[in-house]
């Protein structure tokens, strides 16, 4: 199996959070300053890529990777793309605001962040990694085996934003290449779990849509009846870490992108998802 993946980051506790928080209490860390940025959030859309290489990763800081993958015919989702940059820039700063974790950044400031293909011996530098809309998502037997072998090295991927049956179902078909069911089951995850206890307190999983879709229909299942409750679930190793985490029926990267963009959709949206996205990422990094 080779060198497992080693735990890079202490458990640390908030410079500002001296104690264990209720997601609402990060609402007067970070309200204010939402509002005054320019619209879309911290970082706007004309960031570039960066692809994963080894002058790209630095191993004394935390990086977002995020997963490139191509698309299935016959899936459910936009592309890897959806939510970048600003996801993957904007859940980094309130990562370094709301914890001591080292986040690495460039001369200006901004977080680095990366790309990358489950066939790049990079992967195994990435702690933690993310996909959206992985319904949509199409993996070769290579790439489920760099997958296999990144979880099995202590590896986390979080899979995010993918709504209904049709669409889950795609996304086992290929996760299963990866982690066959025997070995490898599907549990949905309670609210005691330490996942929702890292620094804040989630009391509840927030379903989040997409800001297009709230605006127009003041709903947030995206699919109706076919998507009206949103699950967390995991695939727990033998020592019952969390090696893949699905986040169904809901939309934390748009909780993460458009925190700018509307304050009740700050407010009502981003506030939980940024509880919940700071948790994930302090669980991968300890864990």
């Amino acid at each position: 199996m080779g060198t497992r993946l080693g735990t890079c980051f202490p458990l640390v506790r908030g410079r500002t959070l001296g104690r264990l928080a209720s997601v609402g209490d990060i609402l007067a860390l970070v309200a204010s300053e939402v509002i005054a940025q320019r619209r879309g959030g911290l970082y706007g859309r004309q960031a570039m890529g960066t692809w994963a290489s080894p002058e790209s990763l630095d191993s004394g800081a935390f990086q977002f990777c995020r997963l490139v993958f191509r698309q299935s015919a016959n899936g459910d989702g936009d592309g890897w793309g959806v939510d970048f940059p600003r996801a993957d820039e904007n859940l980094s700063v309130r990562l370094s605001e709301l914890t001591k974790a080292p986040v690495s950044t460039d001369e200006s400031g901004r977080p680095n962040h990366v790309l990358l293909r489950l066939t790049q011996p990079e992967l195994f530098r990435c702690p933690f990694v993310m996909m959206t809309e992985p319904g949509g998502a199409y993996f070769d037997d290579q790439e489920a085996a760099g997958l296999r072998d990144y979880v099995r090295k202590g590896g986390f991927l979080w899979a995010d934003d993918f709504w209904g049956e049709y669409a889950w179902q795609a996304w086992e078909s290929q996760l299963r290449k990866a982690l066959p069911s025997g070995a490898y089951p599907i549990v949905d995850l309670s609210l005691d779990h330490q996942l929702f206890h890292m620094l804040m307190r989630v009391s509840e999983v927030p379903q989040i849509p997409s800001i297009g879709f709230w605006r127009g229909t003041g709903r947030t299942s995206e699919r109706g009846p076919d998507s009206a409750v949103p699950h967390v679930r995991g695939i727990l190793d033998e020592r019952g870490r969390i090696v893949v985490l699905m986040t169904h029926n809901t939309d934390f990267g748009d909780s993460f992108e458009e925190e700018g963009s509307s304050r009740a959709f700050f407010e009502r949206f981003s506030i939980p998802g940024y509880g919940f996205g700071v948790n994930v990422l302090l669980y991968s990094m300890t864990h």
